[in-house]
């Protein structure tokens, strides 16, 4: 698929499917801002990329204001009371799937009203939803990427408690390209969070619903857990680079490692795009932002190391960067992260840019869907340790650690940027070589999504440690890191493991740019 930048003039938005893009479009032109058409996305991408993201997940968003003033909205759900070591006994994991997974309140719902409260805005909430709604009930074509999904994952999945078979393979089979998946439940419990307002899904009549169900399955969530949950708006992550202020999310995400990649590489930076100096070094950037993350980043409440004290001292930077050899890789692998994830941005007439990420975690989360609600719930609290303490060890009211991070720059010349994508372990690695390309190396936006991309460590389902590139950089270039100590694995051309990367420029005089990748089923809505 060959894609080139979009602009507009008055409102764009970018969104892994092109429903969602189209959804969010709408809202602005009927006068919405550009957070009101972000939760018009977001509701959108639950019912039409139900693999990747739902309204039973978590999500986080970064809203740049037309004054420049970013804040931050975290819909993060944490760990169940009952869900204690003694829940686990016998067990050396969390289960992946299955009730035992489904162990954190999700809190994209709550994200969604944090960061309309935030904003404010004109319209009500069944014009926000409406597309969702509609789309749930009529249905839409199963993508060929949700479909090979779907048909990975369905051994797994139709076996477990709830409505999963009957909603995703109501012909006893997974669905295919082109089939219709329709979602009557779902559109049921979005037209009664417009009639009761959001807060019903934490406190209302839709949350003892909720709790009903997830009791019933065996999920450790509570009505209680759900009603003492709230969105939370902490200060977002920044650290300066030459020419533009970048910012990203704060713990329990890895926002840190994503500004602490660039901020390194800012101190090295290559003299040209896709040379070996730059892929090397941004790789080598990578693995001492992860070695710091994986060290000390989590739920914040747990948290001995601040990251906003790190990306503030230059000594310490300069010092970290300094482990970083220009020539030689440094040994691999550490353990990874996982997830699927949904990244969209939205800008409006205004001048306000949002950037936004939202997930359920694995595929279908947990593979819980509640039968009377239609909702699929995450299973985020898999990545908690079943240990006394340490890092990310499962407690009740912990949050675990978030591979989602949107991220955001601003730039000295007055564009913002707002960035991001899927990908798990893989999205502070995509949106260092988006970035560097559109902001170091002078690329056009859609080029820098579209060029080949890189992947250090495992992908889901693959026990290798290599560094995975895409076919397509230049020739020489693949012996040269391989000669320098990197084990590297060409997956062929451009393949979804990459992620599904997205972007938004807003310039000074209000001109709008706006880019998706061809790894996906997205698009992007111009007005």
């Amino acid at each position: 698929m060959t894609l080139t930048t979009v602009t507009g003039a008055k409102a764009l938005v970018t969104a892994p499917h092109h429903l969602a893009a189209e959804a969010g479009l709408g809202v602005l032109r009927d006068g919405g801002n550009a957070v009101e058409a972000a939760v018009a996305v977001a509701a959108t991408l639950a019912v039409a990329y139900p693999h990747m993201t739902g309204i039973g997940g978590d999500g986080f968003w970064l809203i740049c204001e037309p004054d420049g003033e970013v804040r931050a909205v975290h819909g993060c759900g944490a760990a169940a009371a009952k869900a204690d070591l003694s829940l686990y006994t016998g067990l050396d994991a969390v289960p992946n799937r299955g009730p035992l997974a489904a162990n954190t309140v999700a809190g994209t719902i709550s994200g969604w009203a944090a960061a309309l409260e935030q904003t404010g805005g004109t319209l009500p909430l069944d014009r926000l939803l409406r597309d969702a709604i509609d789309n749930a009930e009529a249905g839409v074509a199963v993508t060929t990427g949700g479909a090979a999904i779907a048909a990975a994952k369905g051994d797994e999945l139709r076996g477990q408690p709830g409505a999963y078979a009957a909603i995703f393979e109501p012909e006893g089979r997974p669905l295919r390209a082109g089939d219709r998946l329709r979602q009557p439940l779902l559109a049921q419990t979005l037209r009664q969070l417009t009639a009761n307002g959001l807060d019903d899904f934490y406190r209302g009549n839709l949350a003892s619903r909720i709790a009903a169900d997830l009791d019933a399955l065996g999920s450790p969530v509570a009505l209680a857990d759900l009603a003492e949950h709230h969105a939370t708006q902490p200060a977002p992550l920044t650290v300066r680079i030459d020419g533009a202020s970048l910012y990203n999310s704060a713990p329990p995400t890895q926002g840190i490692a994503s500004l602490l990649i660039l901020a390194l590489f800012d101190r090295l930076a290559a003299a040209e795009g896709e040379s070996f100096d730059h892929v090397h070094r941004l790789i080598e950037a990578t693995k001492q932002a992860f070695l710091w993350r994986d060290r000390h980043c989590g739920d914040p409440g747990f948290m001995t190391d601040e990251p906003q004290a790190l990306l503030d001292d230059a000594a310490a930077l300069d010092a970290l960067a300094a482990r970083i050899d220009s020539k030689r890789a440094l040994p691999w692998p550490q353990p990874p992260q996982w997830g699927d994830t949904c990244w969209f941005g939205a800008a409006d007439a205004e001048g306000r840019v949002v950037s936004a990420i939202q997930s359920t975690y694995f595929e279908f989360g947990s593979g819980l869907v509640l039968p009377g609600t239609g909702i699929t719930w995450q299973n985020r609290g898999s990545s908690f340790r079943l240990a006394e303490s340490g890092w990310n060890a499962l407690k009740p009211g912990r949050r675990p650690f978030h591979t989602l991070n949107p991220a955001l720059a601003r730039f000295d010349d007055g564009r913002t940027m707002a960035y991001g994508t899927m990908g798990g372990e893989g999205q502070p690695q995509t949106q260092a070589a988006l970035f560097t390309r559109y902001a170091r190396y002078g690329s056009d936006l859609q080029a820098a999504i579209n060029a080949p991309r890189w992947l250090l460590g495992r992908t889901w389902g693959e026990q290798s440690t290599t560094l995975k590139i895409e076919d397509g950089l230049p020739g020489d270039l693949y012996a040269a890191l391989a000669e320098a100590g990197h084990d590297v694995e060409r997956v062929g051309p451009l393949t979804a493991m990459m992620g599904h990367a997205g972007a938004i420029v807003r310039h000074a005089d209000g001109r709008l740019e706006g880019a998706t990748d061809p790894r996906s089923d997205g698009g992007v809505a111009a007005w």
